[in-house]
């Protein structure tokens, strides 16, 4: 009995010690209202994504600008939430923030802890996005921007999108349809490897976080 006991402990040793430490990151998905944030979440995400998504009512016409996205009958009210497993010890926790701007406030909670960011942007809505930018410019949080094609069609260079918003050569800017997990997931991979490039710049400087 006792060298069954003793061979199971050294067998689940030996099991433990091979297993990798998992290292988990947070990552936020930002962007302006109805840009494809809950999308590009519930595309990657492993588990059934947590969504806290709200009919939109009459009663919200005061507060809420819906005129660029007419046919949107839902908002995200406090934040998306999905997990991706990238690599047996890498689980990413994809954190997508509220778009409409009575839910502003709520973007430093939903930030902290965060290694960057995805801005999503539509071609359609340039400007919606540059509060966005700022937000994580302000807060020095890594961030890279992502062209969001609707209909699988890019209708803009995304260099014509960089000159537009004026965006810094040092900002990557991808395109990703948000319903396609496989352009989520490489899209993910890139800002992944725009925090680390910066970690590895000794002039690039803290996130605040």
């Amino acid at each position: 009995m006792g060298m069954t006991d003793n061979g199971a402990r050294a067998d689940r040793a030996a099991r433990k010690a091979q297993r990798k430490a998992v290292t988990s990151v947070k990552v936020v998905v930002a962007g302006s209202f109805g840009v494809g944030k809950t999308t590009f979440v519930g595309s990657v995400s492993d588990i059934k994504p947590l969504t806290t998504e709200a009919m939109m009512t009459a009663a919200s016409t005061d507060f809420d600008d819906t005129k660029r996205v007419p046919l949107k009958g839902t908002t995200t009210v406090a934040m998306d939430f999905g997990r991706v497993e990238l690599e047996d010890d890498l689980l990413l926790y994809l954190f997508g923030t509220p778009g409409q701007e009575r839910f502003w406030f709520m973007w430093d909670n939903l930030v902290r802890g965060a290694i960057g960011a995805v801005v999503l942007v539509d071609t359609r809505r340039l400007a919606d996005s540059f509060t966005s930018v700022d937000f994580f410019e302000n807060r020095q949080i890594p961030y890279i921007v992502v062209v969001n094609t609707f209909d699988g069609i890019l209708h803009h260079s995304l260099d014509s999108v960089r000159k537009a918003m004026a965006l810094d050569p040092s900002i990557p800017i991808l395109r990703c349809d948000a319903r396609v997990r496989e352009e989520v997931k490489q899209t993910v991979l890139g800002l992944l490897e725009h925090v680390m490039a910066g970690a590895e710049d000794p002039a690039s400087e803290p996130s605040l976080i």
